[in-house]
């Protein structure tokens, strides 16, 4: 059975990295832009076991402890950038895993980029997103209050973004943790939340 759970009211980079996981879903997120609005996020801190930040700082995660509002971007598997959002106070080591968005702005520039045209698979996933929004290490500790990046709340008309949370995917350590954080009902997931997951009213 689902229940309530606190939605921020307020985006702020200093707060720990699930809050603010939370509060990203439904912003929109542009890179010279290129993105739209953000649909699924995760997140990582230094006392999860799942998290880079887990070992301490190292030339590979050094993006990740600060400051805040910036970006930390590395690579999955030696295949594939991630984008993530540096969170907590300088020397912490939290971020959040930007997961999917959904795509509205410079769409026929994320086409070429993925080589498709399906607007569903743009960006349904970290390493999508990425590539989507050409993101890679050139990007690595930039600013998030700076350009090329535009972090926005977007317009709903008034409609209240009712957010999902649930397991995070493709861990095996702390893979229970529900740090998963996902726009109910959106067709742009990366997978789909299941039954049960907590429901957040915003």
């Amino acid at each position: 059975m689902s229940h309530a759970l606190h939605r921020p009211s307020k985006l702020d980079f200093n707060a720990p990295s699930e809050v603010v996981a939370n509060a990203l879903i439904g912003m929109t997120l542009t890179v010279d832009g290129v993105g739209g609005r953000i649909v699924e996020t995760e997140a990582y801190d230094r006392d999860d076991p799942a998290s880079h930040s887990f070992g301490g700082p190292t030339l590979r995660n050094a993006a990740m402890f600060g400051p805040p509002g910036r970006v930390y971007v590395y690579r999955s598997y030696g295949i594939h950038w991630c984008l993530n959002f540096v969170c907590r106070e300088e020397g912490h080591g939290a971020g959040v895993l930007i997961r999917a968005i959904e795509p509205t702005d410079g769409l026929e520039r994320m086409r070429h980029r993925r080589g498709l045209d399906d607007l569903r698979l743009l960006c349904a996933g970290p390493g999508r997103v990425a590539q989507a929004l050409g993101v890679d290490a050139r990007f690595n500790g930039h600013a998030l209050d700076a350009p090329p990046f535009v972090l926005r709340d977007a317009a709903h008309g008034g409609a209240a973004v009712v957010v999902e949370a649930g397991p995070r995917i493709g861990i095996t350590k702390a893979a229970d943790v529900p740090w998963r954080f996902g726009e109910k009902g959106s067709r742009f997931l990366s997978k789909p939340f299941r039954a049960g997951a907590v429901l957040s009213p915003g």
